[in-house]
């Protein structure tokens, strides 16, 4: 990961500070602009869905710092979930796993799994540590819109509904993390993004789609 300028330092300060008073912020991440709360803030992550207008039933994933917070928030971490990690974490790759009790029904959508990420950016992991417990993050949009790539794109889409944007300058990734669920037997893919179904089965042999494919 590359040195943080001491501007960039002050603003993930300032933004941590945001975030222990449960405060909303965006931020620049390996893929895209991330909107985020603390995990332990309710009423910032509800915040989240009414800035997105973004529907109830889906879920909000978890950014980590790294691999060893994933036992905390998962019940289980199946074999393929641990070389998926350890060929694409940090990075664009989100894992579905089963949901440990340490995880509020807030983020779930009332479901059994959840989504995790440890990004391949400086910013994001820095603000998990400085605040010292997990960030709900997703996409810095309106829901239906393009993701932002620019503090200004999220500017333009949020304006003065959340409480501080980390200008990181522009994303280098460009698309979101791609999303597989490693809680069956076969992993599925549920959102293709930065990383390609064949990377990933590259990796782990054979997925599946959504739709059983």
């Amino acid at each position: 990961m590359s040195k943080l300028s001491s501007d960039i330092q002050q603003q993930i300060e300032r933004g941590i500070s945001i975030l222990k008073q449960g405060g909303l912020i965006a931020f620049p991440t390996d893929t895209v602009y991330g909107l985020g709360a603390g995990l332990n803030f309710p009423i910032a992550i509800e915040r989240i869905y009414a800035v997105k207008n973004r529907p109830r039933n889906l879920a909000l994933p978890l950014l980590l710092a790294d691999e060893s917070q994933v036992s905390q928030f998962a019940e289980a971490v199946p074999a393929v979930a641990r070389l998926l990690m350890r060929h694409f974490w940090p990075g664009a790759l989100t894992l579905v796993l089963c949901r440990s009790s340490a995880v509020p029904d807030i983020i779930t959508a009332g479901g059994t799994t959840v989504a995790l990420r440890v990004p391949a950016h400086p910013v994001p992991v820095a603000l998990v540590k400085g605040l010292e417990m997990p960030v709900v993050g997703t996409s810095a949009n309106i829901s239906g819109q393009s993701s932002p790539l620019t503090a200004p794109e999220v500017h333009s889409q949020l304006g003065d509904k959340i409480d501080f944007v980390i200008d990181g300058g522009r994303c280098a990734g460009g698309k979101e993390s791609t999303v597989v669920d490693v809680t069956g037997e076969t992993p599925v893919i549920l959102r293709e993004g930065a990383l390609s179904v064949a990377q990933i089965e590259r990796v782990c042999g054979k997925i599946k789609s959504r739709e059983g494919e």
